[in-house]
């Protein structure tokens, strides 16, 4: 890895953005050259085998560029095509959906979710678009309860890629707490919200996201990552075993799409934030509330809106998410005060994107308390 890294196999990206013009970074060369110094120091310092990172001023991609090896094993390195899982940032994705329709009227934050997914069991609690948006609905993670699949045959090679019929996965699981009770993360609730706007938008949930946030961004590589689905330029995920890195596991996600299941490239991640930065996806009163820490019914703030996470405080603080996946560790920052973001995508478990992300914050001279 050091090796690679001294050859400087550092692949600036050169990109198509939203509309026909093509992109060229901007940033000011010394600061460039600080931006790749600090990947390429924390590279090294955390052996990972490829990334990509994008910055954001004035609310405008000022820099793109990747580092290291899409596929080490046959020296593909990481290009601006290079495919990264998003894994848990496909969250927000969702989250904007839902708070779309609920400004359209067609989605009652406030309603039992069960209006509109009747497929979901009665739990004996009213679960509502709201308690999911922000981790406070009760539903079960990975390990802080049961998660109880449903057991029956599918007509369909490949059942879960219907966002209705992924909650077979994990519906019949006791709630973990009462909504409204506790903040607690759970990806198997953003696969029920998912459902829920599939229903309320009477339209199959990927292509709702297409039309109203893809499309208007120009992101024209977002897409779920189905394993059937022979998607070019797929990053080769990477994990320690047994002090070495090595090629990971590539994991189905379909399952997940609204919780953990996208796909795209840096340039597309970089549009995203842009957008959210730029305010093109919903109106400031939505966003307002979006970005606003939510509270439990005891009144006690939690560090999560609906769809993004909080980090730091006063003009510290900023808004966004991360993500962690078989294959894939993602980072997006974003400091609306500041007009600025980050964005990182790694093809390596153990990557602390929280590091890269707040190194080069820091060069853009923002106030940074150390992310989660």
């Amino acid at each position: 890895m050091r090796t690679a890294l001294s050859h400087g196999v550092c692949v600036a990206l050169v990109v198509g953005l939203a509309g026909c013009t093509s992109f060229r970074n901007t940033l000011d060369p010394a600061l460039a050259r600080q931006v790749d110094a600090v990947m390429t120091a924390e590279m090294e310092r955390q052996e990972l085998v490829g990334a990509a990172a994008g910055i954001l001023l004035d609310n405008r991609i000022v820099y793109l560029k990747g580092y290291g090896w899409a596929n080490r094993e046959k020296g593909i390195p990481v290009t601006r095509r290079t495919m990264f899982r998003w894994a848990s940032i496909s969250k927000p994705l969702t989250a904007i959906a839902a708070l779309q329709l609920a400004e359209q009227g067609r989605l009652d934050l406030a309603a039992d979710l069960r209006r509109y997914v009747p497929e979901f069991p009665d739990k004996n609690a009213t679960i509502t678009p709201r308690d999911l948006l922000c981790h406070q609905g009760g539903i079960v993670h990975y390990t802080n309860g049961p998660v109880l699949a449903t057991k029956r045959n599918y007509s369909t090679p490949h059942p879960f890629a219907d966002v209705v019929m992924a909650l077979d996965t994990f519906r019949e699981s006791p709630l973990v707490n009462a909504p409204g009770e506790k903040y607690a993360y759970t990806t198997h609730g953003y696969i029920l919200l998912s459902a829920a706007v599939q229903r309320a938008g009477e339209q199959r949930y990927f292509d709702q996201v297409r039309e109203r946030i893809a499309r208007p961004l120009g992101m024209t590589s977002l897409q779920p990552d189905y394993q059937w689905v022979d998607i070019p330029h797929r990053a080769v995920g990477y994990r320690r075993s047994d002090g070495k890195v090595v090629p990971s596991t590539d994991t189905d996600v379909s399952w997940k799409l609204g919780g953990g299941g996208y796909i795209s490239h840096i340039a597309d991640l970089a549009r995203f934030a842009g957008g959210l930065l730029n305010r093109q996806l919903v109106s400031p009163d939505t966003e307002k509330r979006m970005w606003t820490r939510q509270r439990l019914r005891n009144g006690k703030e939690t560090a999560y809106g609906l769809g993004f996470r909080s980090w730091g405080e006063g003009t510290a603080r900023r808004w966004g998410h991360s993500g962690s996946q078989e294959k894939t560790r993602t980072r997006m920052v974003l400091m609306p005060g500041r007009r600025l973001g980050v964005v990182v995508m790694c093809n390596t478990e153990h990557c602390d994107t929280g590091a890269l992300a707040d190194r080069l914050l820091r060069l853009l001279g923002a106030p940074i308390e150390p992310s989660p």
